[in-house]
């Protein structure tokens, strides 16, 4: 049984400090995570000085919050070596070209693609050159936008894709989420892997999801909804984050144990014995009497003859007189 491949998003939430990248790392792979993800944005890379912010940079620039939450190569290197000495995956999505090439020299062997950069074809054929598996997020794409950034990747070499069922809401409500969109991913594009980027607050949506066959998702993690950053109103904390995987392992259990229904049920005949009807006299019945349905009633326990046979009692001859509610036996008859 293949285990949920789960990404605990934490974005830009370490504030620059590769402690507290560590720190939100650790926590999250103590709650179950298999990957931990960050953000890496080159400003001058991938933004114009004069472009809109959006509305939750109030408090200082856009320019200055990517500046300011920055990693050099060597710090990402250090987190990469300590998220990989915890036993999970260091991932990061890139926001540019340059920061694909910055990446590439961190040593990342799987990349996501965030939201904003799913028509940015020059973006995509670089990283599918890098021939690495490439995590693609549906949020801000149409269907056609995310048919040519499919082709795209495809075409260009791209090993493994995985398409992610995601809403651009947060958070997102349960009623905008889109489970029923993921059966539509998987028959529109063959050969991918179906994944759930999760933007409610939800800590079943996620486990349903993976009943409805995803095998990636990915989910916001922070330490506490207290945070500074625009992520951390809309993120699970360790304990919710927690809760969500151990529904999401027992649901893979449950769904995909490979149960076979009559060997789950071995050894339970003493149950079935207590429970299961016998055929019984429904009545005071003489011997000579020749048995149609009238005469027949179906009670417990289940060790005579079992109700399931009961249309190979008709027509039988009564040996003796019977009583009712008597248990019949194939030595009652002629």
């Amino acid at each position: 049984m293949n285990k949920t491949f789960i990404i605990a998003e934490i974005g830009n939430m370490h504030e620059g400090s590769v402690g507290l990248a560590c720190k939100i790392a650790q926590a999250a792979v103590a709650s179950g995570a298999d990957a931990v993800k960050l953000q890496t944005h080159i400003f001058e890379a991938e933004s114009l000085k004069n472009a809109p912010a959006p509305a939750y940079f109030k408090t200082e620039s856009r320019e200055s919050y990517f500046k300011r939450t920055a990693f050099s190569l060597e710090q990402y290197k250090e987190i990469k070596q300590f998220v990989e000495g915890l036993g999970a995956k260091f991932m990061s999505a890139p926001f540019s070209l340059e920061a694909i090439d910055l990446l590439e020299q961190v040593g990342l062997d799987i990349y996501k693609v965030p939201s904003g950069e799913v028509n940015n074809l020059p973006y995509l054929k670089k990283l599918a050159q890098t021939k690495k598996p490439v995590i693609l997020s549906s949020g801000m794409s149409y269907w056609a936008e995310l048919d040519q950034a499919v082709s795209t990747l495809k075409e260009n070499g791209c090993p493994e894709i995985t398409v992610m069922q995601c809403t651009i809401q947060y958070p997102c409500l349960p009623e905008n989420a889109g489970l029923n969109i993921l059966q539509q991913i998987k028959e529109r594009y063959s050969g991918v892997v179906v994944g759930f980027s999760d933007h409610t607050m939800s800590l079943s949506i996620p486990a349903v999801a993976v009943a409805w066959g995803v095998q990636v998702i990915e989910k916001h993690f922070v330490l506490s909804r207290m945070m500074y950053g625009s992520d951390a109103s809309f993120s699970l904390e360790p304990t919710e984050f927690k809760k969500m995987m151990e529904g999401i392992r027992e649901v893979e259990l449950a769904c995909f144990s490979g149960a076979q229904k009559d060997k789950i049920t071995e050894g339970i005949q003493e149950v079935k014995t207590v429970f299961e009807k016998s055929v019984t006299a429904k009545g005071v019945l003489s011997q000579g009497t020749i048995l149609t349905e009238q005469h027949l009633a179906y009670k417990k326990p289940g060790d005579g003859i079992k109700a399931l046979d009961f249309q190979k009692v008709l027509g039988k001859k009564l040996k003796q007189d019977v009583s009712q509610d008597h248990q019949f036996s194939w030595d009652d008859f002629e």
